[in-house]
């Protein structure tokens, strides 16, 4: 798997389906580095990796939802040879289902399961004031206020903080800027939603919502922490994606992909 937008830490060559992870605003697909261990080994792991960051530190990063789509459709495409499932946090949750209805529409390859996390729907619109017009300083602050997403030996280390800002700021934009029509017709994948008990920015009302989303199956579980909770329930929230995707595990679904 040679693409930049992919990254595989853990390659099962004699996987029977993926699971796309998107990370949330400011980072890249290293936050998913520790998944595979917890997942099933037929289970392989694929982490996207948006321009801007990490090993595509040189490349600017993109500023919207849609101009992200368009350049990862080509880059993931050669990948849904096997059954797949997306999952995305925060930020993730919207561009992985913005990108499973950019497959829709395109009359390809679904996602057998959409998992999203810690994030209201792309169509609802917020009620902050917009993050990515702020000065510096001012962003940082209110990046910690809300998300509490910076730790503070990057806030105080202006080197550090000046290789974090360009990506943040422009997955920032992307997602204030980003306004789909609620009218638009439901995916048919199940969508199973994740949240944290504590979690401000996205009480439990903004997790139900996402049920306008599917016309198949749908399900909520909130699990205890904040708008990061999937850290300390790393554990519960893997075990729950492995048992959702266990059916796309067996030989007998394996042989059905093959013939």
């Amino acid at each position: 798997m040679s693409s930049p937008w992919l990254q595989r830490f853990t390659p099962r060559p004699h996987a029977r389906a993926r699971l796309f992870c998107f990370p949330h605003a400011g980072v890249g697909g290293a936050v998913y580095r520790q998944w595979p261990v917890a997942l099933p080994a037929h289970l392989e792991v694929c982490a996207i990796q948006l321009p801007g960051r990490a090993n595509r530190l040189q490349e600017p990063p993109l500023a919207s939802i849609p101009a992200l789509v368009h350049a990862l459709l080509p880059a993931l495409r050669p990948h849904l040879d096997l059954p797949f499932a997306f999952f995305g946090h925060s930020m993730g949750a919207v561009l992985s289902s913005e990108v499973a209805r950019a497959l829709h529409e395109g009359q390809g390859p679904l996602p057998e399961h959409l998992f999203v996390s810690g994030r209201r729907p792309p169509h609802w619109p917020s009620q902050d004031s917009l993050l990515h017009t702020l000065s510096d300083g001012e962003f940082v602050a209110e990046i910690n206020r809300r998300y509490g997403g910076i730790p503070r030996e990057v806030a105080e280390h202006e080197e550090l903080l000046a290789l974090l800002l360009p990506c943040l700021r422009a997955d920032i934009a992307a997602l204030e800027t980003h306004a789909p029509s609620p009218s638009r017709a439901p995916l048919a994948c199940p969508i199973s939603v994740f949240g944290g008990t504590d979690d401000a920015l996205t009480p439990r009302e903004h997790l139900d919502a996402w049920r306008s989303e599917t016309s198949g199956p749908f399900r909520v579980r909130v699990l205890p922490g904040d708008h990061f909770y999937l850290n300390a329930q790393r554990d519960a929230l893997l075990a729950d994606v492995a048992a959702t995707l266990a059916p796309l595990l067996t030989d007998a679904r394996a042989c059905e992909t093959t013939t």
